[in-house]
Order: structure tokens, then C-alpha cells, then sequence
């Protein structure tokens, strides 16, 4: 592809809120990180949303598509009958090669699916993993899988780690991530066969930073950089800790509001440490969550993503692009190999 600008497929008809507030979230990504974006979806819903903003500047097209992927359907339903719906015209445009990566916030199952069968794999990965970038008390921590892969093997695990690593050093600059595997202890030995087998694959990889098993209460202390799971242990962690999450800035904001004249001074002079608190556990900080391992970049938005969540995840797609790390991704996968297929024949 010769443009020098990354160019993004923009799913406008997936989420909450419909193509207003992807419209307008992809507009302020291309603005703020030089990408240019293919709408896609009903062309008058989205021009209706363009017509409401300021466009100087801004590279973009809108392509057709006929259908909607709804949340009830299921994607294999979505991949034989809807060949028209948003999702798998946008997989489709990077697998031609008029884009580089998809970005989505509606049906993250299809948009999965649609990855695998449109977009393709890397060769040698069996299972795209879906990785969810997650608040720490020191720097971001990268989980995954956390919903793709319900049932996984070990080698699995091993190649979660692998691209997960890979995507730490690219894209949040970690000079030599550290790896976990989420356990039921820390010590060799702990956790079910899954998670033991694994950790005999994690010891003998090449070029990583294994640091051994990590339980649930080690994930948010900034002690690791990425922790791998299956995908049904991943979801229930990532839904645990953003209901934690919000379940804790409500009751700090209730008791502080229910509180004495003092309390309320207090909070005042505090206010800008609440706000740094509530950007950190902002998902929209972020934008989406990778599906690693196919051959473009595809992300998968919260479905109630608001403009600044969009934006983004325009700005992950396109740093995604920039800096090469499928690139770093295949090289990963590439010199460990032997040992993947190794523990692909073990299991």
C-alpha cells in the first residue's frame, strides 16, 4: 500500500450509539494521529454525522454496507448470511489491501470471526487472542486472552505470551516485557494442567522475560507487563475488574457527597487526584482491545464506546501500523517455532 498515511475501516454502524458518535470519534482520530478512514456502513446515515462536523484536513471515504451484524446473532450466522453487513465489508477492504486495519464496536464475536476468515491469521498462529489493556498502580498491563479463545491447549497460552510480548514492546515501549501466567499461586507446579504445561513451554522460549505464575491479587500492582489466560478465566477477570472499578469510584463519590462540610473541603483540594484516578480506570483511555495474531490489525471497542474511546483506538490502530509490530509479531512467532510445534504435539 503506498499511502503514508495509516489507513483504518471504521466499522460506523457497530455500538451503543450508532454511527454519531463513531463518526465523530474517527473524525477527531484522523485529525489528532494522521490516519485516514473508510466509513463503512449506511452511506446516508454516516454522511448525515459528517455533515455535522468541521472535515479540513481529514482523509476519508464512506463505503457502502447494507447490513447491520446484531448483537443477538451469532457470528458464524453473520459470516454465511450477511455478506453485506459493516463488519465483514471492513475485514474485507484490509484483505484487498485499501486498508490496514478495523476498527469495531459492535458485535466483538463477529468481529473476531470476520478477523480470522477474512482477514487470516499469521502463519503459525492457531488462535488469535483478544488482549485487553489494563490500569495498574505503576504503568499499563496487557491481558489476554480475555474472551476469544474459551477453551484453549497450552501451546496456546505459550503463543498468547509471545504475541502479547511482542505487542508490549511495540506499542507501550517496554524495553523486555515480563510474562505471567494467571495461576491459582505463584510457585512451579500451581494452577491445572493447563497452566503447568504451559509453564514447561514458557521456560524454554526464546528472546522472553518469563516471570512465572501471577495470581488474581498480583494483577494491578505494575509487577508484570503481560499475564495470559484462557479466554473464559481472561473475561471473567477483565468484567471483574471493570465492575470493581466502577463499583469504587461510585461509593467514593457517595460517601464523599453524604459527608460533613470538612470532608467536602477535602475533596475539593483533592480534585485533581480523583480525576487522574477516573482517567486511569477510563477504558476509553485505551479505545479497544487487539485481536493478536491475524495478518492486519483489528480492535474491538467497548459496545457503549463514547467519541474520545473511537479516537482512541484510531490512535492504537495507527501507531499499531506505523510501527510495524506484525512485523515484530511474525519474527516472535517465527523464532520459537519448533518449540510451538513441539507443544502443539504434546498436548
Amino acid at each position: 500500500m503506498s499511502q503514508s498515511k495509516p489507513v483504518l475501516a471504521i466499522d460506523a454502524m457497530g455500538g451503543d450509539f450508532g454511527p454519531e458518535t463513531i463518526v465523530s470519534g474517527a473524525v477527531d482520530g484522523a485529525r489528532l494521529h494522521g490516519a485516514k478512514i473508510l466509513f463503512v456502513g449506511e452511506t446516508g446515515a454516516v454522511q448525515a454525522e459528517l455533515d455535522k462536523l468541521p472535515l479540513g484536513g481529514i482523509e476519508y471515504e464512506i463505503v457502502h454496507a447494507s447490513e447491520v451484524a446484531e448483537m443477538h446473532e451469532k457470528p458464524s450466522d453473520i459470516l454465511r448470511r450477511k455478506k453485506d453487513a459493516s463488519i465483514q465489508v471492513a475485514c474485507r477492504l484490509v484483505r484487498e489491501g485499501r486498508a490496514q486495519g478495523v476498527i469495531s464496536a459492535g458485535h466483538s464475536g463477529a468481529t473476531v470471526a470476520c478477523g480470522m476468515f477474512i482477514i487470516g491469521r499469521i502463519q503459525g498462529v492457531e488462535r488469535p487472542a483478544l488482549a485487553s489493556i489494563l490500569p495498574t498502580e505503576n504503568t499499563p498491563m496487557i491481558l489476554l486472552d480475555v474472551g476469544a479463545n474459551v477453551d484453549c491447549r497450552p501451546y496456546h497460552l505459550f503463543q498468547f505470551g509471545l504475541m502479547g510480548s511482542a505487542y508490549a514492546h511495540d506499542l507501550l515501549d517496554y524495553a523486555m516485557p515480563r510474562v505471567g501466567i494467571l495461576s491459582i499461586g505463584e510457585e512451579e507446579g500451581k494452577g491445572n494442567v493447563l497452566v503447568k504445561e504451559a509453564y514447561e513451554l514458557f521456560k524454554m522460549a526464546q528472546h522472553l522475560h518469563f516471570v512465572g505464575n501471577v495470581e488474581g491479587r498480583d494483577l494491578f500492582t505494575g509487577n508484570v507487563d503481560v499475564v495470559v489466560c484462557d479466554g473464559f478465566v481472561g473475561n471473567v477477570a477483565l468484567k471483574l475488574s471493570e465492575g470493581l472499578s466502577s463499583s469504587m469510584s461510585r461509593v467514593l463519590k457517595r460517601e464523599l457527597l453524604s459527608s460533613g462540610l470538612l470532608p467536602k473541603i477535602g475533596t475539593l483540594l483533592a480534585r485533581k487526584a480523583f480525576h487522574n484516578f477516573a482517567r486511569v480506570v477510563d477504558y476509553a483511555e485505551y479505545g479497544g482491545a487487539p485481536v493478536l495474531g491475524l495478518k492486519s490489525i483489528a480492535l474491538v471497542c467497548h459496545g457503549a464506546s463514547n467519541a474520545k474511546a473511537i479516537c482512541s483506538a484510531v490512535r492504537m490502530g495507527a501507531q499499531f501500523v506505523a510501527s510495524k509490530t506484525n512485523e515484530c509479531l511474525i519474527q516472535t512467532i517465527s523464532a520459537n517455532e519448533e518449540l510451538t510445534r513441539y507443544g502443539s504435539s504434546a498436548s
